[in-house]
């Protein structure tokens, strides 16, 4: 079997077929649609975990789908260091797998949050972030009702010494404010990766801002990493 990018496709999910047609129609890279009960990912060299609404996000968001059989062989694909990206409900199923520390909450708001915002990254030593550049601010949508990232105060001081905090909200020319933080995370973290660097969770999403016909393309910045893992040129 070829080559591909991983997509992991939960009951609920609904932005795998965006993350799909990122991949495959605006990078041309091969992608393989993964049914939640698959259990071989063999040729899958980068996993993404889209977002939605994983098993109608009943108990809480992503904690039925770490259950799910596939759960099982991409923690093998993560201890051998495989790249993966969880997206919106993706971060959320990590954090509950305990793939990534803390926890995705309910918004500050308590509403239920969807429009574009912006994000500065902070980190560029992930497989996700290693295209872009320290402070270099994207603009990229949101869509979620349980985005705020929190950790207990111990956590976070670790995610930040050592740089694992990826993305964190800001305003359109960088700076962190109160008013650009849109759900209340701890420390206007968007964005997480693992001591190992090879997962990243993060609430907006890439992959829905890949043409700037529907808004804007700053997500290729993000997703367009993952063809260093195929040895795919663009």
């Amino acid at each position: 079997m070829s080559a591909s990018i991983g997509i992991v496709t939960f009951p609920g999910s609904n932005g795998d077929h965006d993350a799909w047609h990122a991949f495959s129609h605006d990078l041309n890279a091969p992608v393989r649609m993964i049914d939640y009960r698959v259990t071989d990912l063999s040729g899958v060299t980068a996993i993404v975990i889209p977002g939605g609404f994983s098993y109608g996000d009943h108990l809480r968001c992503g904690a039925i789908a770490r259950f799910a059989p596939v759960m099982t062989p991409v923690k093998a694909f993560v201890d051998r260091g495989g790249p993966v990206l969880g997206i919106c409900n993706g971060f959320q199923v990590l954090t509950e797998a305990h793939f990534l520390p803390g926890a995705l909450l309910r918004n500050a708001s308590l509403r239920f949050h969807c429009g574009w915002i912006h994000v500065r990254t902070e980190s560029t030593t992930t497989p996700w972030s290693a295209d872009l550049h320290p402070g270099e601010t994207l603009r990229l949508p949101v869509a979620h009702g349980d985005g705020a990232y929190f950790a207990d105060e111990t956590t976070l001081d670790v995610l930040e010494s050592n740089d694992q905090v990826v993305f964190r909200y800001c305003d359109a020319n960088g700076a962190s404010a109160d008013s650009a933080n849109p759900n209340g995370s701890e420390r206007a973290i968007a964005g997480i990766c693992n001591k190992k660097r090879n997962i990243v969770g993060m609430m907006p999403h890439p992959e829905r801002a890949t043409d700037s016909l529907i808004g804007g393309n700053d997500g290729l910045r993000i997703i367009t990493a993952a063809l260093s893992f195929l040895n795919v040129a663009v």
